[in-house]
């Protein structure tokens, strides 16, 4: 396993929380996805055999949020 921070803009509200985990919490190989609203970090526990980083950020994205950066 491995964990992430990824820093991200354009979330706002609980519904940007529920959107960001529900979504990345479904992918393969993620074991666990916090979003911390009032900093704009999501804190992703994941199986890089399963799924990519990139995946991940990706997912995001698609939610209609800007992955600003990531620290592994």
């Amino acid at each position: 396993m491995e964990k992430t921070t990824l820093q991200v803009t354009g979330m706002s509200c609980n519904h940007c929380v529920a959107a960001v985990e529900g979504s990345v919490g479904k992918l393969n190989g993620v074991h666990s996805v916090e979003v911390i609203l009032n900093n704009g970090t999501v804190l992703v526990d994941y199986d890089p055999s399963s799924v990519s980083i990139n995946t991940i950020k990706e997912e995001i994205e698609d939610q209609g949020y800007d992955v600003v950066s990531s620290n592994s």
